[in-house]
């Protein structure tokens, strides 16, 4: 990425950020400004501004984007909270995500004649997360019951550290039957059984290391003001260079280290002030690739529009491979079909599939024209995404009566500005 497209996106930021609310007042959000600007600027075709995806630079923001998401998300998680009303988010993590995951898998596998069954399993982990981000207008909205706010904003917080070593699994075993070499080395990294329990043994070191430091240091008033802030950003990037240094799966380190840091601090201290410096670098280190998705990934998608087959498999992706499942998870849940449905059609696509594409093209090349095929299924599913789930959060949320919205648990999200992360009161 050259300095002027950086210069440019330091300007994009400082103007979106100064009028954030006054834009989401009518529904327009980061990453719509972020995608388009990166489509209109550095498109490949006639962009005034250069944005390589085969530069390591790219490579490197898109893994600790996805890094700092992945512990941020975790460490909001109030396990102890989440007891209380752990039955759907449970349902949609233990059931609904590997059943979306296989049925978009196998399809892929079925549908795409020239996809070997790794590319295939790629494109079914890489759509299977959530972004709940895509929907806050739904997590925000008080007429929709908080049970489902709920169940939503913990599934969108869990899934993509879950989906995660299956798409680094997938892109190794990929880029070995696609006969790469040199491409295919670094996606196999994180790939193996070890390489994932590197993964977790350093993030829970990291995680629990870092908390009962910070509690320890806290109780003795050591920590200036934003210290704790700092301290849990190096927790965060930490678990995630330690586990790389040493060829272990450095996103599940920082997976674990978020759960194992948010679950260990001392009830004193609030989750949210710890963790507000990684989330807001994990946010705009996102603005960035949303940018990098508008300029290097919806052109790909734009150019695979003439094949029906895309465009259906996109569709289903958003419709049958995530409300099947949903349904099949509430089966004896006693949730009422509304509901359900409610929960099956918001599962919005967005930020970790976008990160997972950017690596896939980084991982096996932009020469082979199977891969571009596979990427651009996933870019057009996050593109309706964005437009389908932004247009439809509204009436769906103004479909239930006030009588409908009674609290039924003790806690209630509240989104972030990434808008999906798990908001609880420590007692």
């Amino acid at each position: 990425m050259s300095e002027a497209a950086l210069a440019v996106l330091a300007l994009l930021v400082f103007a979106w950020a100064v009028t954030s609310r006054a834009l989401a007042r009518h529904d327009v959000t980061g990453p719509i400004i972020f995608t388009i600007a990166g489509f209109v600027l550095a498109n490949p075709d006639w962009g005034v501004l250069t944005a390589d995806i085969e530069t390591g630079t790219v490579h490197a923001i898109a893994e600790v984007t996805l890094a700092l998401v992945l512990f941020s998300d975790a460490a909001r998680v109030n396990l102890t909270e989440l007891r209380r009303d752990v039955g759907l988010p449970i349902r949609l993590l233990a059931i609904g995500l590997p059943l979306t995951l296989i049925i978009g898998g196998v399809t892929a596998a079925i549908v795409f004649d020239d996809f070997t069954w790794g590319l295939a399993g790629f494109v079914g982990a890489a759509l299977a997360p959530t972004d709940a981000a895509l929907s806050a207008q739904v997590i925000n909205d008080q007429r929709v019951p908080g049970r489902l706010r709920n169940a939503l904003n913990v599934e969108s917080g869990l899934n993509d550290g879950i989906a995660t070593p299956v798409v680094i699994l997938m892109l190794a075993v990929a880029a070995a039957q696609l006969g790469l070499g040199e491409e295919g080395e670094t996606a196999a990294m994180g790939g193996s059984a070890g390489d994932l329990m590197i993964g977790i043994g350093l993030g829970l070191l990291f995680g629990l290391g870092g908390a009962t430091a910070v509690n320890a240091a806290t109780r003795r008033n050591w920590i200036v003001s934003g210290g704790r802030r700092i301290a849990t950003l190096a927790v965060a990037l930490g678990a995630f260079a330690a586990a790389l240094a040493i060829e272990g799966n450095g996103f599940i380190a920082a997976f674990v280290a978020g759960i194992a840091f948010g679950s260990r601090l001392d009830d004193t201290i609030e989750v949210e002030e710890a963790v507000e410096l990684p989330e807001l670098g994990g946010q705009l280190l996102a603005l960035v690739v949303w940018f990098l998705f508008g300029a290097t990934l919806l052109p790909i998608a734009f150019d695979h529009l003439d094949e029906v087959i895309v465009i259906v498999f996109a569709l289903l992706a958003l419709t049958v491979f995530r409300m099947l499942p949903v349904a099949i998870a509430m089966v004896g849940s006693g949730l009422a079909w509304k509901d359900a449905l409610f929960l099956g059609w918001f599962g919005p696509r967005g930020l970790a599939s976008v990160v997972f594409a950017l690596l896939a093209l980084e991982e096996l090349g932009e020469t082979s024209e199977v891969v571009l095929e596979a990427v651009s299924v996933v870019a057009l599913t996050v593109l309706l995404s964005v437009i389908l789930h932004g247009v439809t959060a509204g009436p769906a949320a103004r479909s239930y009566r006030p009588a409908d919205t009674a609290e039924d648990v003790t806690t209630s999200p509240r989104a972030t500005p990434r808008g999906f992360l798990y908001h609880v009161r420590r007692p």
